[in-house]
């Protein structure tokens, strides 16, 4: 996956908000702890510090929606946050994704804050972000999954 294609669906993604640049994706791929997981079709991307891990992005095209992608994406994303020592994942999502709430719950993602306003949206008032999180035991990393 280039960073050009990452863009691209991220930006298919969520069109309501500012989409990342091939440069944000690339610049961000080149950091340590850095890794991407899915397809050009869905993906996560994460960052591994020491023992903790935060999803920085999950996107699935429009197009691949409801085929299980990005909950394949995510499960491998832990996967690689506990190989690499993480016991923790956390990430934020917006209050209004009602599929990703679904998916984060699905994966064991438990709230754990919020962030009033957080999310602005052009012409609407701004969403609130959800802080959620979950364990990553060292015996949780699902086996064939790929990372990349």
């Amino acid at each position: 996956m280039t960073p050009r294609a990452l863009a691209a669906t991220h930006a298919a993604a969520f069109p309501e908000s500012e989409a990342w640049s091939a440069a944000a994706f690339s610049a961000l791929l080149a950091q340590p702890g850095c890794r991407l997981t899915g397809d050009v079709r869905s993906f996560v991307l994460i960052r591994v510090v020491l023992d903790e891990a935060e999803v920085l992005t999950l996107a699935t095209h429009p197009d691949h929606r409801r085929q299980g992608l990005a909950a394949a994406a995510l499960a491998a994303a832990l996967a690689a946050a506990a190989t690499a020592g993480a016991t923790r994942m956390h990430l934020e999502v917006a209050a209004d994704n009602a599929a990703a709430l679904a998916l984060y719950a699905r994966a064991g993602f438990a709230p754990t804050g919020r962030r009033r306003a957080y999310y602005r949206r052009p012409g609407a008032p701004a969403v609130d972000a959800l802080l959620m999180a979950r364990a990553l035991p060292p015996d949780s990393a699902p086996h064939g999954r790929q990372v990349f």
